[in-house]
């Protein structure tokens, strides 16, 4: 994996009212309607048929359409938001654009996943006075079973008690599925409004231009279809998650503003477990002074009471307690190979059922890589604290520090959140937007995030069926052959690297 480096301005693309900026806009806002249309045609449908495949879809009425709008579609929304990777023309315009091209998906029916059914069925088990990390959705008697995915049928919610009380706000206040689809929408776009009120701030604490993170993070085909139409609680995870960051960033050092920052993260925690990865870095951040144990159990303290409060407070109230962290065992029950853990195992099972035999590898891998991904998160951590420390001996130490803690620590950050979706069991197109908030404020180069997030746009299609259900064999050779190309390339460039250095040593 290519550390990013601090990121640098990047040129002027076009200004605002040129040729090649009218293009993309208006060519991504073709998409983007072409996709509301494809969700009308055919997308998760409360009475849409479940267990579709691609070619079920084909030869249904209106499949043609869906499937050529959804293509078409995507192909536009993605090669115009790939086209100004590098940096929109202005802040206000990439703003406008990102707003304009989610309009149509916020009109649109669910779409690319039927998560949102689940999460209302979570949200009416608590408001029936069910504890949802006791029973599924199918015990529990929700009236809407029918739209629920069969697999997330029977498992416990695995969500926080925060997402769990908002999913049975939108319950209360919908009065039925529609309504609540529709409130769970609007608490989605909650979030994403202030993870784009956070984006600017956190740019200029970064030292990057502020067109090019928010029309990275803000504009991408998996945002508009997957955190507006799909309503993912993602979206809320990420706002809360980039509004702690903030505080730190603004006022470290300060007691009741890290205290404050830690709750916000930790309210992050616990709508969505992954942000917890986050949190280590976030202390780095919250230093002020010399970096030194002392200063960081000083100021990581209080960033760690506004976290611990948050968490007790939540499950206090909400009488579920920590049951949600049982629930998060069953996110790995579907097996694909998007996931490259689950990748390389299906593919000892299948080089196991060659030859006689059925090693059973996946858990085994899967429980490897979660190990691999702990000592990932270590050593990232390390190295920013090493990094960080080295300032302390810098002339003019406090300017120095000052202006490079924000990248040190949100670099950590973006790197873990990598690390996380890579090393996970499981993997969906919407996890790709956590790593990519923050390394739309990191990295040097936007091509190596970038494309993965433009590929995994075209992952699902508008009725929530995965492709990777029907590509599982070849697809899981293609990633473990990928997986070994990236680690092969990883090991020569760490070869050259360390001879260059000892030829400089030697040399001096």
């Amino acid at each position: 994996m290519t550390d990013p480096g601090a990121a640098t301005a990047a040129p002027e693309v076009a200004a605002d009212g040129s040729l090649t900026a009218r293009a993309v806009r208006y060519g991504g806002l073709a998409g983007a309607v072409l996709l509301a249309v494809a969700g009308y045609l055919g997308g998760a449908l409360p009475d849409a048929p479940l267990g579709a495949t691609p070619v079920s879809i084909w030869r249904s009425p209106g499949g043609p359409a869906t499937l050529t709008c959804w293509l078409v579609g995507t192909a536009l929304l993605v090669g115009a938001w790939w086209s100004l990777r590098e940096g929109a023309p202005s802040t206000r315009w990439a703003y406008v654009t990102a707003g304009l091209w989610a309009l149509p998906l916020l009109l649109a029916p669910p779409s690319g996943s039927r998560d949102v059914y689940s999460y209302a069925c979570q949200g009416w088990t608590y408001a029936h006075g069910v504890d949802p990390y006791s029973v599924g959705v199918a015990a529990a008697g929700c009236p809407w079973l029918d739209t629920v995915a069969p697999i997330w049928r029977d498992t416990p919610a695995p969500y926080g008690p925060v997402f769990v009380l908002l999913a049975a706000l939108a319950v209360e206040l919908g009065g039925g599925l529609t309504g609540t689809v529709v409130w769970l929408r609007v608490i989605a776009v909650a979030g994403l409004l202030l993870a784009a009120l956070c984006l600017p701030g956190l740019a200029r604490a970064a030292g990057v231009p502020a067109r090019r993170a928010a029309w990275l993070a803000l504009a991408g085909p998996l945002v508009g279809v997957h955190l507006v139409a799909g309503a993912h609680n993602d979206a809320v995870m990420l706002g809360l998650l980039l509004g702690g960051l903030l505080v730190v960033l603004r006022r470290p050092g300060r007691p009741a503003a890290l205290l404050f920052a830690g709750a916000l993260l930790g309210l992050a925690v616990t709508v969505k477990a992954s942000a917890v990865v986050v949190l280590p870095f976030a202390a780095l951040a919250a230093m002020h002074g010399r970096y030194t144990v002392r200063v960081l159990l000083r100021d990581g303290g209080w960033l760690a009471g506004g976290l611990l409060a948050a968490l007790l407070v939540t499950s206090a109230l909400s009488g579920l307690g920590f049951g949600w962290v049982g629930g998060l065992t069953h996110s790995g029950d579907s097996e694909q190979w998007t996931s490259p853990p689950t990748a390389v195992g299906l593919v000892v099972d299948y080089a196991g059922a060659l030859i006689g035999r059925a090693p059973q590898a996946v858990p085994v891998v899967r429980a490897f890589a979660l190990l691999v991904l702990a000592g990932v998160l270590v050593v990232l951590w390390w190295r920013a604290w090493r990094a960080l420390r080295a300032l302390n001996d810098v002339r003019q130490r406090v300017t120095r520090i000052e202006a490079m803690r924000p990248r040190v620590a949100l670099r950590g950050a973006a790197l873990a959140l990598v690390a996380t979706v890579v090393l996970s069991p499981v993997f969906h197109p919407w996890y790709a937007t956590w790593p990519l908030a923050l390394l739309a404020l990191t990295a040097i180069r936007a091509t190596w995030f970038a494309l993965p997030a433009a590929l995994a746009a075209f992952l699902t299609l508008p009725d929530g069926t995965n492709l990777a259900r029907f590509t599982k064999a070849p697809g899981a050779v293609a990633m473990t052959v990928l997986l070994l190309a990236v680690l092969l390339h990883w090991y020569r460039a760490s070869r050259t690297s360390a001879s260059k250095l000892r030829d400089h040593d030697a040399g001096g």
